[in-house]
């Protein structure tokens, strides 16, 4: 043994190595206690190497905390599902609520749902980009852990440049949960991300304020049939106005 020369005894070895196995420990344990990366971005015109870089975590499995047009949200390949089981861990989230997902188009929306009915387009053609998410039958390809074994999936388009230009770099769908512990308050700016959420992510973009007061609006569809989820920043007489009061 190489490196352990000198000390004379198979008792004295064994102690070298617990001794390194101990400090190595204590590594581990600091490394894992740092905080999260803090990068700031331009909101209006994000930069694009650091949307590349923010996009390498997401490739890598990492789960990081991204600016919306509502509140602060994390970000994960949907289809990795260690990125998935990150979530639930980092925000203490009970696996048996559904995660939503962030589009940047309708048609990336449509090939995440199964047979989206006429509300559904006609809900996204007038909300998105926007604080709406609507909950529809999920496609055959979508994790059924994402879903929380619903078979259901809440998409949005969110009216941010950042949360666009991101899914481009990454070149597909990312999650959309809110930045905080489950049971605490939602976050508005990075500064929150940060003390909720800075020892558990290893990145979050920071632009500033959002500027958001409600979460989004959430509307549940099935067939012909369609019901308020949750009141939030669209206001359901607008929902009732797009689809006719039906």
């Amino acid at each position: 043994m190489r490196g352990l020369r000198g000390y004379g005894s198979v008792a004295k070895i064994r102690a070298a190595l617990a001794e390194r196995c101990t400090v190595a420990s204590r590594f581990r344990q600091k490394a894992k206690k740092l905080p999260a990366e803090l990068l700031r971005v331009n909101a209006q015109t994000p930069e694009a190497d650091l949307l590349r870089y923010a996009a390498d975590f997401l490739t890598r499995g990492s789960v990081i905390a991204i600016p919306t047009d509502t509140f602060y949200g994390l970000a994960a390949d949907p289809f990795n599902l260690s990125a998935v089981e990150e979530i639930y861990r980092v925000k203490g989230r009970p696996e048996a609520r559904a995660l939503p997902i962030l589009v940047n188009s309708i048609e990336q929306a449509i090939l995440l749902s199964r047979e989206a009915p006429r509300k559904f387009l006609r809900l996204a053609q007038a909300f998105w980009p926007g604080g709406l998410t609507l909950v529809v039958n999920a496609a055959q390809r979508i994790p059924l852990k994402l879903t929380a074994g619903t078979g259901r999936i809440a998409l949005r388009w969110p009216n941010s440049t950042v949360v666009r230009r991101l899914i481009d770099e990454f070149e597909g769908p990312v999650t959309g949960t809110s930045a905080n512990i489950s049971g605490f308050p939602s976050c508005s700016n990075a500064e929150q991300v940060m003390k909720q959420l800075g020892l558990r992510v290893p990145l979050v973009l920071d632009t500033g304020e959002t500027g958001g007061t409600l979460a989004s609006t959430i509307v549940e569809l099935n067939g012909d049939t369609w019901r308020i989820g949750r009141e939030g920043a669209i206001p359901v007489a607008e929902i009732e106005k797009a689809l006719g009061s039906t």
